[in-house]
């Protein structure tokens, strides 16, 4: 399923969202050197990016601790070359970064259809702390998961499943159009928010259960202890009530 819209309008315009967004962009394109190929970028310059500025699980468990080469065991990883990235800075850095253009490209379509309304709930200050916290706490889930892992963890996966965390329990009602493929069946259909995103969560649920070869792939404890601190944060942040929620609440339908 991928959604492409919700029918709640926002009261304000959603300024932070739009500028996490475009800095997702830039942070790929100028700082990652990332390419236009949907796949992972292959470039020397990608690599030693990843490497210095994703958030390695092993560092942050081992203070003072440097791994040079990623997925290859701790053999690689040794007393920290200070002229590099220190690793708090990397936990920042991690959230805004990509590993491809299909990676950007979906973190920041669920950014624009679920972050301009929770930015609306709390305000454009709160949401930035929402947003880093669950961001944080996501590397944290992940890392807690593998304490010993040398791959770098980089993507917006955390802190997005943050926000919809806080989406599903604000807004559960409100309907989201929706593409669903089915092996060859594709149709739009407009869904109720707790049935979009539960459904996300239960399959980041499932995708965490499945062994893994290697030290690597997608980081689905990140995403699961992003949705949770939504979850757990959201009344925390929120303040403000939309007055569209509700009274804009048409039956869903097929497209």
């Amino acid at each position: 399923m991928i959604p492409l819209k919700d029918n709640i309008p926002t009261v304000n315009f959603a300024v932070v969202t739009v500028v996490l967004i475009a800095l997702n962009i830039g942070m790929y394109f100028f700082f990652q050197h990332g390419s236009l190929t949907l796949g992972e970028p292959t470039s020397q310059d990608y690599r030693e990016n990843v490497v210095e500025y994703g958030a390695i699980p092993y560092e942050i468990t081992h203070p003072g601790e440097q791994c040079t080469q990623p997925g290859a065991g701790t053999e690689g990883c040794g007393e920290r070359d200070h002229g590099l990235a220190p690793t708090w800075l990397t936990l920042f850095t991690a959230m805004f970064m990509h590993g491809g253009l299909f990676h950007l490209a979906g973190n920041m379509l669920f950014l624009w259809i679920f972050g301009n309304n929770i930015e609306d709930s709390m305000g454009r200050l709160k949401f930035i702390a929402f947003y880093l916290i669950g961001g944080l706490i996501a590397v944290l889930g992940q890392t807690l998961i593998n304490t010993d892992s040398t791959t770098p963890t980089i993507g917006a996966s955390g802190a997005v499943a943050a926000v919809l965390g806080g989406y599903a329990l604000l807004y559960p009602r409100a309907r989201v159009v929706t593409l669903v493929i089915i092996i060859i069946f594709i149709t739009i259909i407009e869904l109720p928010a707790l049935l979009v995103l539960g459904l996300w969560f239960l399959f980041q649920l499932y995708d965490a259960s499945q062994p893994v070869a290697g030290d690597g792939g997608v980081a689905y404890f990140a995403h699961i202890g992003g949705f949770l601190f939504g979850l757990a944060a959201i009344k925390l942040f929120a303040n403000r009530e939309n007055p569209h929620y509700g009274s804009y609440n048409p039956r869903p339908g097929i497209y």
